[in-house]
């Protein structure tokens, strides 16, 4: 691994985004998001980022139709389920650093960036995590395929920094916040209290990314001169191949800020 620290923000962007090896990516989204908010790292700077990030050799990556059903029950049923949230957390250190180094024609406060190393510094947290919890059920990140859907996301948005913040936080980490209360319960009444509290620890701390999310899209729709609710619907139409559908945790969004016309519609 590389120790020298990078001279701008985008610089550390790109050395995780190209970096394989989970592990890496976590110790190195841990040490360059200290540096930044200590102030080592001090510029925002501007690099391309690659068009994929790396990734190691395991899991093998599906279509997501080509993913085999996962078993709701047992051991074998619970490892899966972690091993698919851990493998959205890994994405999701990803989605933060390419997101601050992505869009560098589009100006932005510092605070942005703040919120962004803050975001994938608790996704690095979250799949180190959720790791841990497969290896103390003697199970390893890899073992398992993984779809390859959610950096679609990022790839159908590369070139509108709105765009992306509609769809990453706004639709699928604010998804996250739906599907969380029933996943806990059910690891509850199955027994399992300590992954149970894992996860909503995690959701908890999701939270707060929503909120950066809706934020940030609303600083972007003032600054265009737009609406954010008919904005957002807008380009959930066009940019996210699934709809907006319910169960919502209304409770968790509130706290997030979102109003709910953002995603109640007629058909919700």
């Amino acid at each position: 691994m590389n120790l020298t620290l990078p001279a701008t923000l985008c610089e550390a962007a790109c050395r995780v985004l190209n970096e394989p090896s989970p592990a890496q990516k976590v110790a190195l989204t841990r040490r360059f998001a200290a540096a930044w908010q200590q102030g080592g790292i001090s510029q925002p700077g501007r690099q391309t980022p690659p068009e994929r990030p790396a990734r190691p050799a395991r899991p093998l990556l599906k279509p997501p139709a080509e993913m085999p059903r996962r078993g709701k029950g047992g051991l074998a049923g619970k490892c899966a389920f972690i091993h698919a949230i851990a493998h959205i957390e890994l994405n999701a250190i990803d989605l933060a650093w390419d997101i601050i180094c992505r869009f560098t024609d589009e100006p932005m406060p510092r605070a942005f960036h703040d919120d962004w190393v803050g975001v994938a510094m608790d996704e690095a947290n979250h799949f180190a995590l959720l790791e841990a919890r497969l290896n103390g059920l003697d199970a390893a990140y890899g073992d398992l395929p993984a779809h390859d859907g959610l950096w679609e996301a990022a790839l159908t948005t590369k070139d509108d920094l709105l765009a992306r913040l509609a769809v990453v936080p706004l639709i699928l980490e604010a998804r996250g916040l739906d599907t969380t209360p029933a996943a806990v319960a059910r690891l509850i009444q199955a027994g399992d209290v300590e992954t149970a509290d894992l996860f909503r620890k995690i959701a908890e701390e999701e939270i707060p990314h929503v909120a950066a999310g809706l934020r940030w899209f609303e600083f972007l729709c003032a600054r265009r001169g737009l609406a954010p609710i008919p904005t957002f619907h807008q380009l959930a139409a066009s940019r996210y191949a699934g709809r907006l559908k319910p169960p919502f945790n209304t409770e968790a969004r509130s706290q997030a800020g979102m109003d709910q016309a953002y995603y109640r519609t007629p058909d919700s």
